[in-house]
């Protein structure tokens, strides 16, 4: 009995201890939650160090204010989607409708770079319903006179004009010729001795070809353009183009202050044909616009009619009529009025000039001259001047009388 009682009281002192250790854990744990929850771990990490002061001194917890926090939303926020902006697009050319020519109309050859084939555009756009005058372009964009691997234009001129048969050729190029060159072997920089030297010999190989065709010709001159350096080139090249033409009695049609403001320099826009303010240079500040090329080509229009004798409306000018004046040997062959001098007499139909008096026994007294107050008149005529005679004679005879009796 004894170690039966031992054993119960073993047991239920085992199962105090069990129901106390699981109480205690119940209460704790909520306890220990708190204590490792982020708010409390965060406030923790914001004490100081313990402190000696702090035993006598307790520090007062610093109570931060309540800021007021727009709720966090877990919806993702919509997209606001904008409607797609329309692009402006480029405005192309109005498409260039020609009238067919005649069978004899003039024509004219057009060669050179692309600013070549801008002239050509706008003279198709200047002779559209003109049915007198064809353009003809055999321009090639690429080509130039520093590389001839696009076209060598003094050699292959004269094919052009025996298949084109033009009746005047326009020339426009040098734009692509900004670039070294090869001059015997070697290359030389743009602008150098020996590449003017080079340059030169061959813009006068393309004059020289020109003159050969026996046909008038015309060479236009380069524009400004949007790159200061670029302009300045240009105008370097011009006066080579102006002194080669000049050479072989060949015309330079200058067209840089048709492209430039008042001040002389790049403009991309200015007065057209009808002086209209319009775009005439596109974006890049190198190409022609339409309205562009058409004033392009309005500098070569009146050359360009003088080399083809067409009138100032771009018809064939009329042939001078013959002289249809008779020779001296038919004066018999029609009545002409011989030539007259103004002092004749005849030229009123009288024998006598205006102004003159006649004297007595015929003798005439030039114009101007005194009247002879001796000669008798018609009385009551306008030329009687007896009443003039009479008054001085009492005048007279009084002044004798008065002499004689002093």
């Amino acid at each position: 009995m004894g170690s039966s009682a031992k054993r119960g009281d073993v047991v239920r002192h085992a199962l105090t201890r069990g129901l106390v250790a699981l109480a205690v854990a119940l209460v704790a744990a909520p306890l220990l939650l708190a204590a490792f929850s982020p708010d409390a771990l965060a406030q923790e990490q914001r004490r100081r160090w313990f402190s000696l002061r702090e035993l006598f001194a307790p520090r007062r917890e610093r109570v931060e204010p309540e800021i007021d926090r727009p709720p966090v939303s877990n919806a993702v926020p919509k997209r606001v989607v904008k409607p797609p902006q329309k692009k402006h697009p480029v405005p192309r050319e109005p498409e260039l409708v020609i009238a067919p020519k005649a069978p004899d109309a003039r024509t004219v050859l057009v060669i050179g770079d692309f600013l070549g084939g801008a002239l050509a555009n706008g003279l198709n756009q200047a002779y559209a319903d003109n049915t007198h005058v064809a353009v003809i372009d055999r321009t090639q964009a690429s080509s130039g006179l520093v590389r001839n691997d696009v076209m060598d234009w003094p050699k292959g001129l004269k094919a052009l004009v025996e298949k084109e048969k033009p009746s005047a050729i326009l020339v426009m190029l040098g734009a692509n010729d900004r670039q070294s060159m090869r001059v015997g072997g070697d290359s030389q920089p743009l602008g150098s001795e020996k590449w003017t030297t080079e340059y030169v010999a061959r813009i006068d190989a393309l004059t020289k070809a020109l003159a050969d065709t026996k046909l008038p010709f015309a060479w236009l001159g380069l524009p400004s353009f949007k790159s200061s350096r670029m302009s300045d080139d240009m105008l370097v090249l011009n006066e080579l183009y102006r002194a080669s033409a000049g050479r072989v009695d060949g015309q330079f049609i200058d067209v840089w202050d048709g492209f430039v403001d008042e001040n002389g320099a790049f403009s991309s826009t200015g007065p057209d044909v009808s002086g209209q303010p319009v775009r005439l240079r596109t974006g890049d500040g190198i190409n022609f616009t339409a309205a562009g090329k058409r004033k392009l080509a309005f500098f070569a229009e009146k050359p360009l009619a003088r080399m083809l004798g067409l009138s100032e409306t771009g018809e064939p000018a009329v042939a001078a009529l013959p002289d249809a004046s008779l020779s001296p040997g038919d004066a018999g062959a029609g009545d002409r009025t011989p030539p007259m001098s103004l002092n004749d007499p005849a030229l009123d139909g009288g024998t006598e000039l205006l102004g003159a008096t006649v004297e007595p026994g015929g003798a005439k007294q030039r114009p101007g001259a005194e009247p002879d107050v001796s000669a008798r008149a018609a009385s009551g005529r306008a030329d009687d001047f007896l009443w003039a005679r009479q008054a001085a004679e009492p005048a007279s005879g009084n002044a004798e009388a008065t002499a004689s009796t002093r």
